[in-house]
């Protein structure tokens, strides 16, 4: 199937670009105010000028323009929506959203079972526009372990990676409070963290405070540039997410394109991600000692073959061949 593939994409530059059959079209609308950012009528006149057969909006919370859009196509266009992390709403953006799912052919989320949620808390009409699919993929790409670990300087028996900011929805406190209690089964265990937002922080160091044991095996890395990050994972036997809540899990996806085997929270875009455990590890939110049994767990893995259950989880669901396969999909069944 071929798709002629168009982007608009606002920054401080006007003109057309094309790169990998994508016509990028950067234009300068006016959204000086809550008018015209309410009602983008210049940007819905251009869209219309270019004689879409499918558009896809990003994010949920664009319920107005959403109707405006709609009304100015007509009923032949379909219009997509894709979620990023949007959680439902109560009161008007609630019944706003409840009136923008009519004039919406389908929406894309990473797990059915987030679809359904807003579905439930009426913020969408109905189940039947649901579909499941990845929202980003990864550019990143197994490579040689040594010559990664070279790099970053990376040891230990066992290296176990996160990667996130250091706040209570990603709850770094639970991972640390496992590991260290792991540490008695596998003393060589490493668990290295990479983040650029600090709020736990402090509290992470009360914990290693208790034994100069933790402090060798917990190693803050902090903020690195994005582009190392692959260096990372291919240095990384796992990557550890704890999160009560994903719109889909970007560095675990980066994290499983490397091979990285995931042990994380049993939450549905996690869940979706790993096939709903046919690679690596879940557990529940907010349990320590169900993540201490996971991390005990990998001790008795067979490594290689769990590395390569990833990487055919990543290919099949994740990377962007899927993803175009299951959009593709999508526009078909609407």
């Amino acid at each position: 199937m071929h798709n002629e593939v168009l982007t608009i994409e606002q920054i401080s530059y006007e003109g057309l670009y094309q790169m990998n059959g994508v016509e990028y079209h950067f234009k300068r609308f006016p959204h000086r105010n809550r008018i015209t950012r309410l009602f983008p009528l210049r940007q819905h006149r251009y869209i219309q000028r270019l004689q879409p057969d499918v558009v896809i909006v990003h994010g949920l919370h664009f319920a107005i323009q959403t109707i405006l859009l709609r009304l100015k196509l007509g009923r032949k266009v379909k219009i997509i929506v894709q979620h990023h992390a949007e959680k439902p709403a109560p009161g008007i953006h609630r019944i706003l959203r409840w009136i923008a799912s009519h004039c919406i052919d389908a929406y894309m989320f990473t797990a059915i079972e987030m679809g359904l949620e807003w579905v439930k808390a009426r913020n969408i009409k109905s189940t039947a526009s649901i579909r499941e699919v990845m929202e980003a993929s990864s550019t990143f790409f197994p490579a040689d372990r040594a010559l990664s670990r070279a790099r970053t300087q990376v040891s230990g028996e066992m290296v176990y990676l996160w990667v996130g900011r250091l706040n209570e929805n990603k709850d770094p406190l639970t991972v640390v409070k496992a590991f260290l209690q792991f540490l008695v089964h596998c003393p060589g265990a490493r668990l290295y963290m990479i983040y650029h937002k600090s709020e736990l922080l402090e509290a992470i160091e009360t914990l290693l405070a208790a034994d100069p044991a933790y402090q060798q095996a917990v190693i803050f890395v902090g903020r690195i540039p994005h582009e190392e990050l692959q260096h990372w994972f291919n240095s990384a036997d796992f990557i550890v997410a704890a999160s009560y809540y994903e719109g889909s899990g970007i560095a675990v996806c980066e994290g499983m394109s490397c091979g990285c085997i995931p042990v994380l929270t049993a939450i549905p875009s996690f869940r979706m991600m790993t096939g709903n455990g046919k690679c690596g590890l879940l557990f529940p939110p907010g349990d320590v000692s169900a993540l201490l049994s996971a991390f005990i767990q990998t001790l008795g893995m067979d490594r290689e073959e769990e590395r390569r259950k990833t990487l055919e989880q990543f290919h099949s669901r994740l990377s962007f061949e899927a993803i175009a396969r299951h959009m593709e999909d999508v526009i078909d069944s609407i």
